[in-house]
């Protein structure tokens, strides 16, 4: 993949809708989560048409705080799991990435930063001034493996009314770490955008 990826949300939609996109401005990734699903199964494109399905994600329980979200390809192979690390996720988001058939985690994502978010939060809810919060409060997720090394991170971008977002590569990855890594992040940053 040409790296960074561009993660953007479309505006003014009732379900969540995310394009990712690379360097050229080609779709990698369309995401369209559904609404009122009591167990989560989200469909990954290729494409916008929403034509070529490439992966898929589910939770392993009926609306949880501490779901497990498995990934698997089109014929059926699993590719790892994400899971929120429960209490400890309230205040500093925390998910752990699982290799498939696994309950060791080999990477983790965590956000640099809680302070940010707080104060994004607070100051988007005052009238005016909580439209302009998207250009000074912009939180910073990495993704490390257990030894600590940052092999990637995501980072939203200042935007006015819109989220925007950058993936940046930063150590090697296996082509299964990658893909595993990858739709980690946009789980989380689904989940995440729930939570304000």
């Amino acid at each position: 993949m040409n790296y960074p990826l561009t993660l953007t949300f479309k505006l003014w939609a009732l379900a969540p809708q995310i394009f990712v996109r690379d360097t050229q401005q080609n779709v990698v990734f369309y995401v369209k989560q559904k609404l009122f699903k009591l167990k989560e199964k989200i469909t990954v494109f290729g494409d916008e048409a929403q034509q070529t399905p490439k992966f898929y994600i589910q939770a392993d329980r009926i609306i949880d705080f501490s779901a497990r979200y498995n990934f698997s390809d089109v014929n059926g192979n699993q590719l790892g799991s994400v899971k929120r690390k429960g209490w400890k996720s309230l205040w500093k988001a925390h998910y752990d990435i699982f290799a498939p058939n696994s309950d060791q985690p080999i990477m983790v994502i965590h956000e640099e930063n809680p302070w940010v978010k707080v104060f994004d939060t607070l100051f988007a809810e005052i009238p005016i001034i909580g439209l302009f919060t998207g250009y000074v409060f912009n939180p910073k997720y990495l993704v490390s493996r257990t030894d600590g090394r940052i092999v990637m991170h995501l980072q939203k971008e200042p935007a006015f009314l819109s989220r925007i977002f950058t993936i940046k590569k930063v150590d090697s990855l296996s082509e299964a770490e990658e893909k595993t890594a990858l739709l980690s992040l946009l789980m989380m940053i689904l989940l995440e955008k729930q939570r304000g």
